[in-house]
């Protein structure tokens, strides 16, 4: 902050009342925080000696940045389950009254739990590492050098510095204000920007919205307004998932299903039936645990975990993994171009005098005013590289108007010397002249050759206030050229094909906004749209944003105004920025997606933060979302057929009063080649196919079809089978040829699921086909899985009523997928 600004910003706003003190140990609220007098501060900050002595206290902003759950977090979430409990205490029953090989089921729980685990772990060791890169660094004065340090460095006293898009780090008093207008509008709901002064505190969490200033840091670590709030907003979080919420909607209905059918089946076969004991009870586990579903969460988890690990080697960092499911459901993106269509830098590439203004004189104005700004925008920092600060004397500024997206300029006033003074506005041309100007039909013209032009006018009152841009006189137009990032168009024909809709939302001029579009390659750059003359109802709003594609002088609160107009027509909205004025857009759309050189309060409330500042990475993020989506669907349908046809075999046995047909290692050994490995595989493949809706009714309408036709397919076999064979040893036989049954059915839902074919999944099928009938084959494996079958007629009886429900289930798909589209 330069000397000038701290003279300048000192005066007490007419009018303005100030905020009510209260005792310096109270606690600090946003309703009543304390003040601290400006005199207290020192310019310079604290030495390094205050700084150790501090440290020593313990008084340090210690808070822990928490991206991701903690390694005991991850191993409770997987291991302490509903349903690992489940199958810890039926695992249990086993080890003691039943063969080894009875028990593998409760073995496999264990290692899928502990994969689950280790992905986790590995994607909170990614999350946490890209979130080290993508901290903001604060500037904080010590010993009066300004440098910057972590956010966990800062101590109880420090003067932070603050500029335009800066994060209030911990809370504060402000020490140095120049112009400083905070947005406190994440922690109060307020979006109108606060003006502060020497004096008045600071929250955690607020974000500096225009000018800047420095804070006396008087709260730090967990004793700050939002430090609870920030900690639990970086962590790991599931945030509205439909394919989340869809699984523990399923599991609901799957719970409710399985504990009477379990209790009819434990009464059926330990009361009604006069069998051994051990061996009703292992049937009777051998019924249960199929029924649950528990790959279907832990694969899930997975396959969000890995989406993670992939994402952050391309420099994206997921704040909230769901968040690639959710980019994958988008349906319109809206585009911020500074920063996203455009790079950060401009140049200028003429300066035009109007009104007969002396050249040399304007381009000294733009020299001072560019030295006047300490925190330049990327348009003054074009005209400071054109034309850096005079060799000579400078003027001297005795007041400055930072930049703000809501008024759409900026000001400075001078002694130039010799009793001259002079004040100057900086900013867009439609905004500080009036509507008939002649200057505006010559700026249209470089607005439609996609160039920005800036207007210098001279003020001729005081720069404060509403009225500042009143009868300012034009000098001279700034035409800049803006950079192109060479893999926008790339990025934008590839939402075009995926039938995403792209808007542009920019506060420059809609005409300029559109040729830049248009040179991308945008589809419909041509219909572009001034937001001020954008309608106030909501409805009507919502019609102009579908209908055109290109929107310019969009004030902060429309973004956020036409994100909420979308969506209100159904559309899931993912926002993209990098800008202090994309935040309120951000934090309101489905999806926010932040540039990693943007600012640190658009990263705080955006969900997706693509670290390599490259928009070029979002149709990854699409295609890994999409992936998780597509697989997920296609699995979950495996894991619920196993649950249907478990239910209902163990209903039709206690209807039957017969002997559950299985034990658990036949169902052990079909789960494992039919769903487990191949769901592995399956889950992680790619997948370009478009996300849809209503993950519960896809999901669903297939798998209970499904496990209706193989649970009576396997319950004929097994019948039959039971009238077939008769004498010692005839339950092992029955059950074999119902297990071949159930596996070929099993199979041809596989086979049905793995379409569309490639090579690596018709040999991914043919694997565990060839594994099945290694176990038939092989004497020592028949044996370890009781599995063996007797004579020729049951076993080609067992085939071919597989066959007619593998054509019933052929039959059923098709008419599901005519009768019930989704």
């Amino acid at each position: 902050m330069t000397q000038r600004a701290l003279n300048s910003s000192g005066g007490q706003t007419p009018g303005r009342p100030r905020p009510v003190p209260i005792d310096a140990g109270s606690e600090l609220d946003p309703v009543h925080p304390m003040r601290l007098p400006a005199s207290a501060v020192s310019t310079s900050g604290l030495t390094a000696a205050e700084v150790s002595e501090r440290i020593a206290r313990g008084e340090v902003n210690d808070v822990p940045v928490r991206s991701s759950r903690s390694i005991g977090e991850i191993v409770r979430a997987n291991v302490f389950t509903r349903f690992n409990l489940i199958i810890g205490v039926l695992w249990l029953i086993m080890l003691f009254v039943a063969p080894f090989q009875d028990s593998l089921f409760g073995y496999v729980i264990i290692a899928n739990t502990g994969i689950g685990i280790v992905q986790e772990w590995r994607a909170k060791k990614t999350l946490d590492g890209l979130a080290v890169i993508g901290e903001a660094k604060p500037t904080v004065r010590r010993d009066g050098v300004a440098s910057e340090i972590s956010t966990s460095e800062i101590v109880l006293g420090d003067l932070v510095e603050l500029g335009p898009g800066d994060k209030v780090v911990v809370d504060g008093a402000v020490a140095e204000a120049d112009s400083l207008e905070i947005d406190e509008s994440l922690l109060t709901g307020e979006a109108d920007p606060v003006l502060k002064l020497p004096g008045d505190p600071v929250m955690s969490g607020s974000f500096v919205v225009a000018g800047g200033g420095a804070f006396s840091a008087t709260k730090v670590g967990r004793e700050a307004y939002a430090a609870r709030l920030a900690e639990e907003a970086s962590r790991f979080t599931l945030v509205q998932s439909e394919l989340r919420s869809g699984i523990s909607t399923i599991l609901k209905y799957v719970t409710w299903m399985m504990v009477p059918t379990a209790i009819g089946l434990i009464i059926s076969q330990l009361v009604v039936k006069n069998t051994d004991l051990k061996d009703s009870i292992a049937r009777t586990v051998g019924g249960i645990v199929p029924m649950i579903p528990e790959g279907l969460v832990l694969l899930t988890s997975v396959a969000f975990a890995i989406g993670v690990v992939r994402l952050g080697r391309k420099q994206c960092l997921v704040q909230e993994l769901p968040a690639i499911e959710g980019l994958a459901r988008v349906d319109v993106v809206c585009l911020d171009k500074t920063g996203t269509l455009t790079e950060g830098g401009m140049d200028v590439t003429e300066v035009r005098p109007l009104g007969g203004a002396d050249d040399p004189y304007v381009r000294q104005v733009l020299a001072n005013l560019g030295a006047s700004d300490p925190r330049p925008n990327a348009s003054l920092q074009a005209i400071i590289d054109a034309y850096p600060s005079p060799n000579g004397e400078a003027w001297r500024c005795t007041e400055a108007l930072p930049f703000s997206s809501a008024r759409k300029y900026s000001g400075a006033a001078f002694d130039e010397g010799s009793g001259k003074a002079s004040s100057w506005l900086l900013g867009a041309p439609d905004v500080l002249l009036p509507d008939h100007d002649p200057s505006l039909g010559e700026i249209e013209q470089l607005n439609e050759q996609g160039l920005r032009v800036l207007l210098l006018a001279r003020a001729q009152g005081e720069l404060e206030g509403p009225q500042s841009a009143a009868g300012a006189e034009p000098t001279a137009l700034v035409v800049l050229e803006q950079r192109l990032r060479p893999d926008a168009g790339d990025t934008l024909r590839y939402f075009a094909d995926q039938r995403v809709a792209t808007k542009v939302i920019s506060g420059d001029n809609a005409i300029s906004v559109g040729a830049v579009a248009g040179k991308l390659g945008l589809p419909g750059a041509e219909h572009t749209m001034d937001a001020r003359r954008l309608p106030a109802d909501p409805d009507d709003m919502a019609s102009a944003m579908e209908e055109h594609t290109v929107f310019g002088r969009v004030t902060p609160q429309q973004k956020r105004e036409m994100v909420a107009a979308l969506q209100s027509r159904g559309h899931t909205v993912a926002m993209t920025g990098d800008g202090v004025n994309d935040v309120l857009a951000l934090k309101d759309a489905d999806i926010g997606v932040s540039m990693g050189s943007g600012s640190e309060a658009t990263r705080a409330v955006a969900q997706i933060v693509l670290l390599n500042n490259s928009f070029a990475t979002l149709p990854s993020v699409v295609a890994e979302g999409r992936r998780v989506i597509g697989n997920i669907t296609r699995v979950a349908t495996l894991f619920l057929t196993k649950t249907v046809y478990s239910v209902l075999l163990a209903i039709l046995v206690v209807c039957f009063q017969v002997e559950y047909p299985f034990l658990p290692r036949h169902l052990t050994l079909l789960s494992t080649l039919t769903i487990g490995v191949p769901a592995f595989f399956l889950a992680l493949a790619p997948n370009k196919e478009r996300a849809r809706p209503h993950f519960v009714r896809r999901v669903m309408r297939y798998s209970v079809p499904s496990g209706v036709i193989a649970g009576v397919a396997t319950f004929v076999t097994y019948l039959i089978a039971r009238h077939y064979y008769t004498g010692p040893g005839s339950l092992d036989a029955e059950t074999s040829a119902a297990t071949l049954t159930l596996f070929l059915v099993s199979m041809w839902v596989l086979a049905i699921i793995a379409r569309p074919y490639t090579w690596w999944r018709i040999v991914l099928v043919a694997a565990m086909g060839g594994a099945f009938l290694i176990v038939l084959i092989v004497p020592w494996l028949q044996q370890f899985f009781a599995l063996k079958l007797v004579g020729s007629v049951m076993p080609w009886a067992a085939v071919a009523i597989a066959v007619a429900a593998a054509t019933a289930l052929e039959f059923t798909w098709r008419l599901v997928s005519r009768r019930f589209p989704v």
